[in-house]
């Protein structure tokens, strides 16, 4: 398994609203990303600096990044784009990490 663990950007005061859209999430979108790969996926905020904290286990860097052009990753995102920090087509704005340490 493949670690991913990346940073974005939530807006003032949507704490609540990103909290609701997460619970549950579409099951059209989860339905995507278990049939990419993708495990284990947690999300957490730092209260402080509203930063997003995302972290998940994949099996494949291509199917993961495919779920980018699959249309209900686009609509998700379009669904989003009020609450956080995003690029020109909707995306969220995220920083990858680098893993400096794992404990198995």
């Amino acid at each position: 398994m493949i670690r991913k663990c990346f940073v974005m950007q939530l807006h003032p005061d949507a704490e609540e609203e990103y909290r609701r859209r997460h619970n549950p999430i579409w099951k059209e979108l989860e339905e995507v990303l278990r049939s990419h790969g993708v495990h284990n996926y947690s999300i957490a905020l730092h209260p402080d600096t509203r930063q997003l904290f995302a972290y998940a286990e994949i099996e494949d860097e291509d199917r993961w990044n495919a779920i980018a052009e699959t249309p209900v990753c686009r609509r998700w995102w379009d669904s989003m784009a009020s609450l956080m920090e995003v690029n020109a087509d909707n995306s969220p704005r995220a920083i990858e990490l680098r893993e400096l340490f794992h404990l198995e």
